[in-house]
């Protein structure tokens, strides 16, 4: 089938909205396909080398299906905004779903947090690599490596980071940028906005490499490798910068709902 160009999307969403065409769904999941392998290359970025690339992609199609599914035609927002959100929720669900993080080193991930927050929180500031580790009872080699290990968790841990609820659905995501017009209630909008609050202020005292590691890989789409070369660093120190970023904003996150 040949791929449509943009200027002649439109009336295939038409006319799968006015007719739920399953001709036209099939149009469109054609036409937004690359949007799944893109999310599925960027998320692969993190996990470990047994996790295949194919099943990610496959994992995304439903998350695609999904966006096609309940995107809002008439909503002034880019359906690719919106479907990569989706798409990557659902590669994130299936993952959580298989498992695939050995319980220890979730444990140790747990002991790491605390060890920042309780570090923090007496010394005033980022605690350094020497400091972490002794607090754990730890060499800088052992911390490394659990850095390392935790750095194939560090893309559900993101997710997870921005749970506002208990629902699948009430949550939201760094590169999740649709507003919802159905969530209408105060209290869920109000706690929203506070723990978007609490994230922004928690990245802005991150240290100034890891900060922009955040900003390049969440904001400008670059993958680790990318930053690497911006940074004139290796892809793995790239890896252990973002994975140290996310458990201090896991942290501080859970710090303030305690």
């Amino acid at each position: 089938m040949k791929d449509l160009k943009q200027v002649e999307i439109m009336p295939v969403w038409l006319e799968f909205k006015n007719d739920q065409s399953a001709e036209a769904r099939d149009k469109l999941i054609l036409h937004y396909s690359p949007l799944v392998k893109y999310v599925a290359g960027r998320v692969s970025s993190n996990l470990p080398q047994n996790v295949e690339s194919a099943d990610l992609v496959s994992y995304g199609i439903f998350g695609l299906i999904d966006a096609i599914e309940k995107f809002d035609i008439h909503r002034e927002i880019k359906f690719e905004t919106y479907a990569m959100s989706r798409i990557r929720g659902s590669i994130i669900d299936e993952l959580r779903s298989l498992d695939w993080v050995p319980r220890s080193v979730r444990s140790r991930s747990k002991e790491l947090e605390k060890a920042y927050i309780e570090l923090e929180n007496k010394f005033k500031r980022v605690p350094t690599d020497e400091e972490v580790a002794e607090a754990l009872n730890i060499t800088i080699k052992d911390l490394h490596d659990l850095i390392s290990q935790l750095s194939y968790t560090s893309v559900i841990a993101l997710e997870e980071l921005w749970a506002v609820g208990t629902e699948k659905d009430e949550k939201v995501s760094i590169i999740d940028t649709v507003k919802d017009n159905n969530s209408n209630d105060p209290s869920k909008l109000f706690e929203l906005a506070e723990t978007k609050e609490i994230l922004a202020e928690a990245i802005e005292k991150l240290p100034e490499r890891e900060k922009i590691v955040m900003a390049l890989y969440y904001y400008e789409n670059l993958t680790l490798r990318e930053i690497g070369e911006v940074l004139g660093v290796t892809e793995s120190r790239v890896s252990q910068m973002h994975t140290k970023a996310v458990i201090r904003l896991k942290a501080k996150l859970r710090q303030a709902k305690t």
